[in-house]
């Protein structure tokens, strides 16, 4: 068996994570030994279990093979389908990880315990909801200490939920670069002045920001430090209405009204749902990723069947409403999220190590590649030969439509350019493919010029 750390599990000295035989592990150190104990006698975890706030845990009585000597104890925590990223979140998305750990604090120092991390990184969806991921966030309270996770949370939540609602929702990329979450000078230096009139966002982003710089140089004495446990709460409520009152928008979008905008007539939309259906029903694939998803009409046809599956799109207002319909019916098995397919999240952090990229992340069962085609060819210049491989890169099986030239939102895209896509014909487009997959089928789509191959990868 092969025991391999996982890239972004080092810089915690109370433990890390672990892959061995398929299976995730963490490790206990003998340094977090009084916090984890306290953690699970106290409580704590029971109730954040109780209310889906936390990623279950099994303790493994025995220790595994090659552990360290600061070894303490061994835990196999629930292994999620999909991990995502901030960056990768709609604003909707980021708002209700950002109220989950605001509870989750609240619910910690109601058991005598404080989270002493605050990263966006360490929640997850889970079943639609999002969880925190890191059992060793937390340690006991101590009488009079501040939060020492509140800077943490400003730049990982308030200061990217204030740019996305006063700016733009495309800022959460930020987070590509600012993996330690957003400098909160910067945040303060590009939201607009009025936001100087908004009391929660006056003192937690500009004041706070303000006080950073003055104390970068200067050494603060924490033996005056008093904060009473009840401002803690106040703290926290104060977090809390001001996210609360971060209502995003949708803006006007071409994609968030694909379907309204008749882009299929009703025949060809719905055979093509059946089409897709048959052939979930035929694979039964254990996970699909949805590309260009938009608001995850056919996306809903796999998580309906119990199948983990990751909607993306590049349009945050379509995202938004894919998220916020599954939130409101409870759809679990469906996480829908941001990506741009021509520049997708590559490995960032330590050594570009420390996250995973889209790749790492896969490969998946079935990849559905709808109505993208012509968009990664033509609007993105991306030879078909590149986006064959990728696809192969990526999945065991392929679902892709193939909309040719005639068509009206391929002539859309042609209108303004010079037609230079030579090879952007079936012919071309089976060949090329044919070189990475072995068809399985071919379908007409009723009503339409456009047809869907289904594909095994050789």
């Amino acid at each position: 068996m092969i025991r391999k750390r996982v890239s972004s599990s080092f810089r915690d000295p109370s433990g890390f994570l672990f892959t061995e035989d398929g299976e995730i592990y963490r490790q206990i150190n003998q340094s977090y030994r009084t916090h984890y104990d306290y953690f699970i006698e106290s409580g704590l975890y029971e109730k954040l279990i109780k209310n889906n706030l936390l990623v279950k845990q099994t303790e493994i009585s025995q220790d595994l093979e090659g552990s360290s000597q600061d070894y303490y104890k061994l835990i196999k925590p629930e292994k999620l389908p999909f991990i995502s990223y901030p960056h990768e979140w709609c604003f909707d998305e980021l708002k209700d990880a950002a109220l989950a750990t605001l509870k989750i604090q609240k619910v910690a120092l109601e058991h005598g315990m404080s989270l002493k991390d605050a990263s966006a990184f360490n929640i997850q969806f889970k079943d639609g909801r999002p969880v925190l991921i890191d059992t060793l966030s937390f340690e006991k309270y101590k009488r009079g200490s501040p939060w020492i996770a509140y800077r943490q949370f400003c730049q990982h939540f308030l200061g990217p939920l204030a740019l996305m609602y006063y700016r733009d929702q495309r800022l959460n990329q930020l987070f590509r670069i600012y993996i330690d979450g957003l400098p909160l000078d910067l945040v303060s230096a590009l939201l607009p002045k009025r936001t100087f009139c908004r009391v929660a966002i006056l003192i937690h982003i500009h004041l706070h920001a303000k006080a950073q710089k003055y104390y970068s140089h200067r050494t603060l004495d924490k033996t005056r430090q008093n904060v009473k446990r009840q401002s803690m709460f106040g703290i926290i409520d104060n977090l809390e209405a001001a996210i609360r009152k971060f209502s995003y928008k949708l803006p006007e979008s071409e994609w968030s009204n694909y379907y309204e905008d008749l882009h299929y007539s009703s025949a060809a939309l719905s055979h093509k749902s059946i089409l897709v259906s048959n052939v979930l029903d035929k694979l039964k694939p254990k996970t699909v990723w949805d590309f260009g998803a938009n608001t995850g009409l056919f996306s809903r046809l796999a998580g309906n069947r119990g199948i983990p599956t990751v909607a993306f799109d590049i349009d945050h207002a379509a995202v938004t409403i894919n998220y916020r319909e599954c939130r409101e019916k409870n759809q679990t098995n469906l996480l829908p999220l941001v990506l741009d397919l021509a520049n997708p999240t590559s490995g960032f952090g330590w050594a570009n190590q420390e996250r995973m990229s889209l790749r790492e992340r896969g490969p998946v069962d079935l990849a559905l590649a709808l109505a993208l085609l012509h968009h990664l060819r033509i609007s993105d210049n991306i030879p078909l030969e590149k986006i064959a491989r990728f696809f192969a890169e990526i999945c065991q099986w392929c679902l892709i439509e193939y909309i040719p030239k005639s068509d009206p939102m391929v002539q859309k895209l042609l209108k303004n350019r010079e037609d230079i896509f030579h090879d952007y014909y079936e012919k071309d487009f089976e060949q090329i493919f044919n070189n990475y997959f072995q068809q399985i089928d071919r379908y007409n789509i009723d009503d339409s010029d456009r047809k869907l191959y289904f594909y095994q990868k050789r």
